[in-house]
């Protein structure tokens, strides 16, 4: 492997949970079970030797199956429930410490799958084991292993739906700007290139705007950036409130904002910035008086990339800045910009 391809892996590593928890997997059946597998067949111990085997197989290619596809969804199913069986075979083809294999498939199943998920699997393999388990031969063992084993996939359980959470949490936070909770310029830029997309491919018209809010490192310097956030707050919850549920709005970078409105001809684009300049100019306020915003728009034409379209929207914005601000720009438009006189 290339030292550019060894840098790919580890960054898919530390960006994909799933997978991460798929290879590390695919490593303990290579250094934890293969052995096994080795010392099973020197002791003459075929069928555990060829169950070790295939177990070991089916990890592995499952590991690869992943990195090949990226479908760690379906994998990690089929690795949880796959390892489940497997844990059954050996609990019923090893006397004394079979049943020993299923503590840590019980844990690795709430990582492969859904914890609801592993809940089931979890349990059919709990009742399988003490069905046709050879190594809990007594009521006391049988029932000493339900209960650790119960314990075990209760813990597991409520560190899955944790880690859940806070994994959810995190990836939110990841694409979302802490100070408005509108999207981020990550966001953005996927949105972006779904709706060129979904453009080309159904047709549907987009319309993208970008705004800038007039003169607002003069109300950070000389009133404090205290209101000038408080300023940044009301415009989004202004904006997300005077426009459809469908739009989208982003926060570029300071204070400057991109709207994605799908499904908007030309000129509903233009009633709806207009509308957009004037609600700003007569709802913010700072101690000088009126807070304004310029803005520059443009439709998305044709093939047009997306990196394109939004150049064309910051052009537009940008005559709009020159213009004395305070003024609205549509790429294109040949009319007279609608400006603060």
């Amino acid at each position: 492997m290339t030292e550019l391809g060894f840098t790919a892996a580890v960054r898919r590593l530390r960006t994909d949970f799933q997978l991460s928890v798929i290879t590390l997997l695919g490593v303990a059946a290579l250094f934890g079970i293969v052995p096994f597998a080795v010392y099973r067949f020197q002791e003459l111990n075929y069928l555990a030797g060829v169950a070790d085997s295939l177990i070991s197989a089916g990890i592995i290619a499952s590991v690869i199956y992943a990195w090949m596809t990226g479908d760690t969804a379906r994998t990690g199913f089929v690795l949880a429930v796959f390892c489940c069986v497997a844990g059954v075979v050996i609990g019923s083809i090893l006397p004394q410490v079979g049943h020993l294999w299923g503590y840590p498939i019980l844990v690795a199943s709430f990582f492969l799958t859904r914890p609801t998920t592993a809940i089931c699997l979890n349990t059919a393999m709990v009742v399988a084991i003490m069905i046709y388990g050879t190594s809990l031969p007594s009521g006391e063992s049988l029932w000493a292993f339900f209960a650790t084993a119960t314990v075990v996939s209760a813990c597991s359980f409520i560190f899955a739906i944790r880690n859940q959470h806070q994994r959810r949490e995190m990836a939110m936070l990841a694409r979302r700007d802490p100070l408005t909770g509108v999207r981020n310029r990550r966001s953005m830029d996927d949105a972006l290139q779904l709706a060129v997309s979904t453009a080309s491919r159904t047709g549907t018209p987009y319309a993208l705007v970008m705004l800038d809010l007039d003169h607002f490192k003069a109300i950070n310097d000389e009133h404090g950036h205290a209101l000038g956030d408080e300023i940044l707050v009301n415009l989004t919850k202004m904006v997300e409130r005077s426009t459809r549920q469908s739009d989208q709005l982003f926060r570029f970078g300071g204070e400057e904002f991109v709207l994605l409105m799908p499904a908007v001809d030309a000129p509903g684009m233009k009633a709806v910035v207009q509308g957009l300049r004037q609600k700003i100019r007569s709802t913010l306020t700072s101690p000088d008086g009126p807070v304004t915003a310029s803005f520059g728009a443009a439709h998305l034409e044709g093939d047009e990339s997306w990196e394109n379209w939004l150049k064309r929207a910051d052009n537009a914005l940008y005559q709009a800045k020159e213009r004395g601000r305070d003024c609205v720009v549509i790429a294109g438009d040949d009319e007279k910009p609608d400006c603060w006189e």
